[in-house]
């Protein structure tokens, strides 16, 4: 089986951002041997379950202070309102998805790209991740990729060299269809 050539990995990342920092377009970029370990996905805090107050009788409530209310309603933020979603979020959850996978399947077969991965996601938050709820989508697709192959693959087998030459090819044609229909 012939192994996948680094510049379709390269391709459609690219193609959306640029190339990264310090690389003249045109030339290839140096690979260094990278150590050999998985990194893990940024996983972002759950928040304690609340627990429900309980209610007083109302002969055992406190008298109210004004006084002590005020600031209270002072402190509270007004909620955020999230704008709708872009025309392209899907697709771009679908990406996300796609690079959480990669960033599992490419350090465990030792791919020239692996280390990329991680990065080009940080890169992906910072350029789409507008709003935290938006943000937190795209962290949530790519660990949900992430998740699902580090519980499958523990070694490199032919399966998850074919899993990861068909997500470069996936990510690349999203990569196209976006910049393609809503420019980039």
């Amino acid at each position: 089986m012939a192994l996948p050539q680094p510049a379709a990995a390269q391709g459609f990342f690219e193609r959306l951002f640029g190339p990264p920092p310090g690389q003249q377009p045109g030339v290839p970029p140096q690979y260094r041997p990278q150590p050999q370990y998985r990194p893990q996905p940024q996983y972002r805090p759950q928040p304690a379950p609340q627990q429900p107050q309980q209610r007083r009788p109302q002969s055992q409530r406190p008298a109210a202070q004004p006084q002590q209310q005020a600031p209270q309603q002072q402190a509270e933020p007004a909620p955020v309102v999230e704008p709708p979603p872009a025309p392209y979020e899907k697709e771009l959850l679908r990406l996300a998805e796609i690079m959480g996978s990669l960033a599992m399947l490419r350090p465990l077969c030792s791919a020239p790209d692996a280390a990329e991965w991680n990065r080009r996601m940080q890169i992906l938050l910072e350029a789409e991740g507008t709003t935290p709820g938006r943000k937190e989508r795209l962290a949530g697709a790519y660990n949900k990729g992430y998740q699902a192959y580090a519980l499958t693959y523990r070694v490199c087998t032919a399966s998850a060299q074919e899993a990861s030459l068909r997500f470069l090819a996936e990510g690349e044609q999203l990569a196209r269809n976006i910049t393609g229909r809503y420019g980039g």
